[in-house]
């Protein structure tokens, strides 16, 4: 029986993954408003407003007065699902991911022509899905809710008019939700109620941001900035509720670990003239750190559920993108970008809590300043992935008793909407 649960119920960290959102695997793209209309092209060597703390913290070193921003995205998904489904029946019309917002805010204060101090929060990673009890997919997975919150307080130092640096400690707050159901239908018969599994847990742990910006030329900047891998220990708590007297039902205490993975982006930002902005920047993303998932409960010995392991083998990625700006008065600047992401999944163990491929995505924005002290920041993204095929089946009859198996094919895209407002003080 232990077999045949072991990809029933999920830890906590398989819901970090989604398709939907604006980076690969289960990261978020939008910490900056100004950054999304230029689609994240120049991200570590633009430093355009306070946001840059994330971007890249030697960049607070651009950035002569004091300021805060602050903002939001909202990511509208779409995924059209089609295909055998399960084998226990169910719907498959793909409505699972509701629309989710995505809160930023930054302050920075230059202290002299060397040393500048800044703050972040914002949110790295996160999703929720939603497939709903009647789903084809809710054997292997109904509901996910994820959110991750972090806090960098941030210094930088200019050596001199050309070479900056800054670093930031992190402190990164986990909070995590799961649910899948398990069928009884092998035992009791069609139409017997599901059982469930609900998992939730939470943590906080400590990563950092470090970066360099270099002003190559008086119109062209280099920077480079890396994102640290953060190590979580979740502890909350697995319940399992089952229709049938065989020993599933009971709540424990549970563990998991989980490591965020550690990212490179380096970009590089040319002023052409007055008017023209160029943008161009690559992020590595160390994703291959997510091997599988393990849930450690505290049951008792022999309880089927006691260590529950799902093979996950993700694989290293790279993200690229290319912007461009244009000034279109002292007021007015406009701003567009397409970048390319690729998918850590791989197609043997891709999942429906995970149903990602590779993607591309466009982007606009604006800037307005009606005046020297604030700034409004508009941005649109349109997303499409490759479509994928998810092909889910048992490793034993037990497992299929439970789970059934899962076939689907997904088209997925997504909307993103962001505004933000800077203000000089």
């Amino acid at each position: 029986m232990k077999k045949a649960m072991l990809k029933t119920s999920l830890g906590v960290a398989v819901a970090l993954a989604s398709s939907q959102l604006f980076a690969a695997g289960f990261a978020l793209n939008e910490q900056s408003v100004s950054g999304m209309g230029t689609g994240f092209a120049g991200r570590s060597s633009s430093a355009e407003d306070a946001s840059t703390v994330y971007g890249n913290p030697a960049g607070m070193s651009r950035l002569k007065r004091e300021q805060v921003t602050v903002g939001g995205a909202a990511v509208i998904a779409k995924t059209d699902i089609s295909g055998r489904g399960s084998n226990y029946g169910g719907e498959t019309d793909g409505d699972m991911v509701p629309t989710v917002g995505v809160p930023m805010g930054y302050y920075v204060k230059p202290i002299d022509d060397h040393w500048s101090v800044g703050f972040g929060v914002y949110v790295p990673f996160g999703l929720i899905t939603d497939y709903g009890g009647d789903d084809a997919a809710r054997y292997w997975g109904k509901k996910s809710k994820v959110e991750v919150v972090t806090f960098q307080p941030t210094v930088s130092y200019a050596f001199n008019d050309k070479v900056s640096i800054g670093f930031g400690p992190t402190i990164n707050r986990i909070k995590g939700e799961l649910g899948s159901n398990l069928s009884s239908q092998a035992f009791a018969g069609p139409g017997s109620r599901d059982g469930e599994v609900k998992i939730k847990g939470d943590d906080t742990a400590v990563g950092y941001n470090i970066g360099v910006l270099v002003q190559a030329t008086d119109r062209t900047r280099l920077g480079l900035t890396y994102h640290s891998m953060v190590d979580y220990k979740l502890e909350g708590n697995t319940r399992v509720s089952y229709p049938l007297p065989i020993g599933l039902s009971g709540k424990f205490d549970a563990s998991l670990k989980i490591k965020t993975p550690e990212s490179v982006d380096f970009s590089i930002t040319h002023e052409l003239d007055d008017n023209w902005t160029l943008y161009a920047g690559s992020t590595w993303t160390r994703w291959s750190r997510l091997e599988n998932i393990t849930v450690e409960n505290e049951a008792p010995a022999g309880y089927p559920l006691k260590t529950i392991t799902e093979e996950q083998n993700w694989h290293d990625t790279w993200a690229h993108a290319i912007g461009a700006a244009y000034k279109v008065n002292k007021e007015w600047t406009l701003r567009a970008g397409f970048s390319v992401d690729q998918s850590p999944t791989n197609n043997h163990d891709r999942s429906p809590r995970i149903p990602t491929g590779d993607r591309k995505a466009v982007s606009f924005g604006a800037g307005w300043s009606p005046n020297d002290d604030m700034t409004i920041d508009v941005a649109y993204s349109y997303l499409w992935e490759e479509d994928t095929k998810v092909n889910n089946r048992p490793d034993s009859l037990q497992e299929g008793a439970l789970k059934g198996s899962y076939q689907a094919k997904y088209e997925n895209s997504a909307h993103g909407i962001g505004a933000s407002l800077t203000y000089r003080f």
